[in-house]
């Protein structure tokens, strides 16, 4: 059974225009955690999960899952 997690940190960053960095510095990690949680090569605590969550102001499933999000535009060729 694999234990990773998924996330869609990136994309939300890329919508909103906020670099690593500037989301680093509003949830009090160094920037290059950030790029560790995108790759995946880092899962996030609880609380940085719940940090990150209430930044972007969506619900932690958002960004977070145990299986893999479907890519942009995939439901568009299957449809």
């Amino acid at each position: 059974m694999s234990e990773a997690i998924y996330n869609r940190i990136a994309v939300l960053r890329a919508e909103r225009g906020i670099s690593r960095r500037q989301l680093s510095e509003a949830l009090g990690v160094h920037y290059q955690t950030i790029g560790y949680l995108e790759r995946g090569e880092y899962s996030p605590s609880l609380y940085l999960a719940l940090k990150i969550a209430e930044y972007f102001e969506v619900a932690v499933e958002v960004i977070f899952s145990t299986t893999p999000f479907p890519r942009i535009g995939d439901s568009e060729r299957t449809a």
